[in-house]
Parts: structure tokens; C-alpha cells; sequence
């Protein structure tokens, strides 16, 4: 997600206490969490597989892969994701509302240590006290951790 100059679109979602936003072009739709078939050595983050209407869609947990601890019976969104020509389902907490962000709305993001990498993030969004941090969704998508998609060389 690069801004150019240009506002672009975020959907906002809520991860714990935090909210983020990803590039609403990345975004195929947003479904209720259905039962998902759990692959066996897959990391903890990884919940498993469901089949979207044929295809095989992995399903990551991002609260688990940024350290979050889920609240219990807390109900749950799938956000599916169509990221370098793959289909990924997210897992958050909640999906609020789409965000235009202009250029002078978004704050390169401050250096430090997380559980995620700052490789991971675009910037931080800010209109008004509304804060979102913005992710880099085909660079968490595809990294050595998560795997799920295989870089292609430019």
C-alpha cells in the first residue's frame, strides 16, 4: 500500500484493544468464522483450512500471531483476503468501517521492538484521536514465518 500522493482506502478492524487497517483492494469479503479443518504441525497461529465455495483457503489467526491473547467466547470475523493472487482468511475481533486516508493522514511508523516486525507495517493512519495501524498485508502474507504465499521475482 503506497499513498503516491493519492488517499487511498482501509478497512478497519479491531485486534484486542488495537485497531488496524488493511488496503480495501486486498479485501475479497468479510464472513462469520466458520469451523475451520485443522492441519496437523502447523503453527498454533495457523487455525487450519476451509473450503470457500471449492477453494482451499488457509485461516490465520492474527491475534494469536501478534502475541494477542484472544478473549474467550468473544465472537470473531473472517476477513478474506485476496493477497498476490492467493485467498487468505484473517481472523480479528471485529471489522468497523472503511477509512480514507489521505497523504498527510499517514505517519511512517516508529521504530521498535514488536511481535511482529516493523516490516509489517505501512505507517500509522490518524484522523482526528482515531488511530490505525496500517499493515503491509502481502509482506506479513508472505514471510518466512507465515509462508503462505511465495514471493514472486520481480
Amino acid at each position: 500500500m503506497t499513498t503516491e500522493n493519492k488517499p487511498i482506502e482501509v478497512l478497519a478492524f479491531r485486534l484486542g484493544e488495537e485497531e488496524y487497517g488493511v488496503d480495501i483492494l486486498k479485501i475479497q469479503e468479510i464472513r462469520g468464522h466458520d469451523p475451520v479443518t485443522r492441519i496437523a504441525n502447523a503453527p498454533d497461529f495457523i487455525e487450519g483450512v476451509v473450503n470457500l465455495r471449492g477453494i482451499i483457503v488457509p485461516i490465520v489467526d492474527l491475534r494469536l500471531r501478534f502475541g494477542i491473547t484472544p478473549a474467550a467466547n468473544q465472537p470473531r470475523v473472517v476477513v478474506i483476503l485476496n493477497v498476490l493472487g492467493r485467498v487468505i482468511g484473517m481472523v480479528v475481533d471485529s471489522v468497523s468501517d472503511v477509512v480514507r486516508l489521505g497523504p498527510d493522514d499517514i505517519r511512517p511508523a516508529p521504530e521498535m521492538g514488536s511481535s511482529f516486525g516493523a516490516d509489517f507495517l505501512l505507517g500509522l493512519g490518524t484522523i482526528d484521536e482515531r488511530m490505525l495501524i496500517l499493515l503491509d498485508i502481502e509482506g506479513l502474507m508472505s514471510s518466512s514465518e507465515l509462508g503462505l504465499i511465495d514471493r514472486l521475482a520481480a
